[in-house]
């Protein structure tokens, strides 16, 4: 596993993220260390996927701006939409999930809203145990921490409301219109843009922790797409430009709309709008959890967040986190 640049190698990085050539001679003059040594650091960027150039007499140069997360440009983002969540940002970390998990099982304070993003994750985890890909700087991995104080089956369907928020962020900054595929997976053009995570930890009365992990593809080098078994599209695609801080503030700015919604009203509200954006609406479709398969036409979701087929003629919910839903051939 290819560790995330630190030190020099980040330092490197940021210097190249400004734009056109940089000399290895400047870089190592910079820095304090050989023109070899340089030289070391962009071979090893470059294994991690970052696509840099190096042109004799010119030095280095980025292929692609990586949008690069700014602490202290979020916090400014999220003063303006007058958004006071605390955020931490870690160049590289095994899994935001797994590190909120990690503080709320050691008891360690945590406000809700309170938000984690990484550059990278060496363990990114997608639903059912699959690998979440996750190259430095390529796209956005973001963790949310919420305190739901009315128990585990409260939050049954949060799921939906949190790909909700994710749909109105991207309308809000890039017009783009996304499907949602239940339980927690964002289309765009029928290819997977993003995806959502959702871990409890809590009783099934009173107070439950539940951590929000939102993934969305932004520049993925294309090294890192033969990994991916379905069609997948990424941000910059579409949107041109992107500043990766000011969407970490929008995207926690709706996620905070939408629980706050969810809180007050479950997703009575939410549930007709959802449909509007069923990526299979009347589809046939094909549910599995492994053991057991069925067959039905995709009509949307209930109250509850389950998602409705309809079998002969008849109206059935099915639930669960394990489920996996799929288009028929």
């Amino acid at each position: 596993m290819s560790k995330a640049p630190a030190g020099n190698k980040l330092a490197i990085l940021n210097a190249l993220n400004k734009g056109g050539f940089v000399s290895g001679q400047l870089l190592g003059v910079q820095l304090g260390i050989s023109r070899a040594a340089v030289s070391k650091h962009i071979a090893s960027l470059q294994e991690m996927g970052i696509d840099i150039f190096t042109v004799s007499g010119k030095g280095y140069c980025l292929n692609h701006s990586l949008p690069l997360l700014d602490k202290a440009q979020i916090s400014q983002q999220l003063a303006l939409l007058k958004c006071d969540n605390l955020v931490d940002v870690e160049p590289v970390i095994d899994s935001t999930n797994s590190e909120l998990m990690r503080r709320i099982q050691a008891q360690q304070p945590l406000q809700s809203g309170q938000i984690l993003v990484a550059e990278m994750q060496q363990a990114g985890r997608g639903r059912r145990g699959r690998v979440w890909q996750s190259p430095f700087g390529a796209n956005l991995y973001y963790s949310y921490y919420w305190r739901l104080d009315d128990g585990l089956q409260a939050a049954m369907g949060v799921s939906i409301a949190v790909g909700l928020a994710v749909y109105d962020a991207l309308k809000v900054l890039y017009n783009l219109e996304i499907a949602l595929k239940w339980p927690n997976d964002i289309y765009l053009n029928n290819k997977k843009l993003a995806g959502v995570l959702v871990e409890l930890d809590g009783q099934v009365e009173g107070p439950c922790h539940l951590v929000i992990g939102i993934g969305i593809n932004l520049l993925m080098p294309d090294g890192a797409s033969t990994q991916i078994d379905q069609p997948w599209t990424d941000l910059s695609t579409h949107a041109g430009t992107l500043n990766k801080n000011q969407l970490v503030a929008v995207l926690t700015q709706c996620l905070a709309k939408r629980l706050a919604q969810y809180q007050q009203s479950g997703l009575a509200q939410m549930k007709t709008q959802w449909n509007t954006l069923n990526a299979f609406a009347g589809d046939m479709v094909t549910l599995s959890t492994g053991q057991r398969q069925w067959r039905g036409v995709c009509e949307g979701i209930d109250e509850q967040g389950g998602i409705v087929l309809r079998q002969d003629g008849v109206l059935k919910s099915y639930f669960g986190g394990e489920i996996s839903l799929r288009k028929d051939a």
